[in-house]
């Protein structure tokens, strides 16, 4: 009997780095301040919407599939709300979907061609490559300068090709916090004017942006919204990652093209989940006040580890905080000290390198900040021992 072979279309991919280092945290019964999840739960009211709507007879079958028209109708209204833009039309220019990670993947699958470039601002969360790879495209990665991680435009514009078919954004930034300025959309716009390259932008943590700044959105800029795909995450702004539930803004005929694939990707969204989501949505009070609560953590943070050794870069935005080892093991390449971190200080990190396509290695861990104070006062003092 001969048996079938199965030739891996992405034979250089493992287990996510989060995975790994959240699993290394449960054996050693280490703090997890690797994978990016809060460790509190979502707001009261929508939790008791979520039970509420599980408890309502219609409630459990398949919504439709674009998403339940009042969550999409609230998304509009937020929208508007939130950027100062004419509310996007929420009958053929808003798509509820499983979580930002579907949405990236139903518009790499919409857009990107066999051969088609796509470019890359590295360090950059590590679905995008796979993502890419996966369409037949073509990552092309373009490095951002470090110690701010600002893009360099000028190196983004020597990465443009005829076969450039999209750029991905992520503002602000996961790994570092960074955030886009309107000079950079500007100059992103100047860029993408003389080609036909679409935009993919990455909004999820557009609540989490600090010290007084405001988070600049791709649906801010007329030229590049008319070329945008925008994703954003209920998960992340109402900590409840595990419900995964995001949704793309884009323009009718883009839409269009992502309905296409979500229809055959996951059809629909959890039902329940979205009616609560609707409930809370109208009230801005959560999400407006994000900025202020992740400063405060943010802030706590910082002000905690100035008794360690480590050496914390900016983070004007996101949940995250990249910081330097050297001074305690200058030696020590970044997965090798993480693991260790995690095994003997008994806190989890992240190494940076695992944000680069080839391992690039800054000597950077990232930590997440978004815990509850006593987690991240308890981390601390396990990391001033080193």
């Amino acid at each position: 009997m001969v048996l079938p072979s199965l030739a891996s279309k992405l034979p250089d991919v493992g287990t996510s780095i989060f995975s790994v280092m959240s699993q290394l945290a449960a054996e050693c019964g280490a703090i997890n301040l690797a994978q990016g999840f809060p460790d509190y739960d979502p707001p009261q009211a929508l939790t008791d919407a979520l039970a509420r709507h599980a408890q309502t007879p219609g409630h459990h079958q398949y919504a439709p599939m674009p998403g339940l028209p009042r969550l999409r109708a609230l998304i509009s209204e937020k929208t508007a709300l939130t950027y100062g833009v004419s509310a996007p039309n929420p009958d053929t220019e808003i798509t509820v979907t499983s979580g930002a990670t579907e949405a990236l993947y139903a518009v790499l699958a919409a857009v990107v061609r066999p051969g088609d470039e796509v470019i890359v601002l590295e360090p950059a969360y590590d679905l995008y490559g796979p993502a890419i790879r996966l369409q037949g495209g073509v990552p092309v990665y373009v490095p951002l300068a470090l110690p701010d991680f600002r893009p360099d435009w000028e190196r983004v514009a020597a990465a443009i090709s005829p076969r450039t078919r999209l750029i991905m954004v992520n503002s602000p930034h996961n790994p570092s916090g960074a955030v886009l300025t309107d000079d950079d959309l500007n100059a992103l716009a100047t860029l993408l004017a003389p080609t036909e390259a679409f935009v993919l932008s990455d909004e999820v943590y557009e609540h989490m942006v600090f010290d007084g700044q405001q988070h600049r959105s791709v649906l801010q800029h007329p030229k590049l919204a008319v070329r945008g795909f925008v994703l954003s995450s209920f998960g992340k702004t109402y900590h409840a990652t595990g419900w995964k539930v995001g949704y793309c803004i884009a323009p009718p005929l883009l839409t269009a093209e992502v309905r296409r694939v979500h229809q055959f990707l996951t059809f629909a969204v959890s039902t329940p989940t979205q009616h609560a989501l609707a409930d809370v949505l109208a009230n801005a009070d959560h999400y407006q006040s994000l900025p202020g609560f992740y400063q405060q953590k943010r802030d706590l943070f910082g002000e905690l580890m100035r008794d360690t050794r480590f050496e914390l870069l900016p983070s004007p935005g996101s949940y995250f905080q990249l910081a330097r080892y050297q001074a305690i093991a200058p030696n020590e390449d970044d997965v090798t000290f993480a693991r260790r971190l995690t095994q003997e200080a008994g806190v989890a990190v992240v190494p940076m390198s695992a944000f680069y396509h080839d391992g690039t290695d800054h000597g950077l861990v990232r930590f997440c900040f978004a815990k509850k104070d006593e987690t991240l006062r308890a981390a601390a003092e396990r990391l001033r021992n080193l």
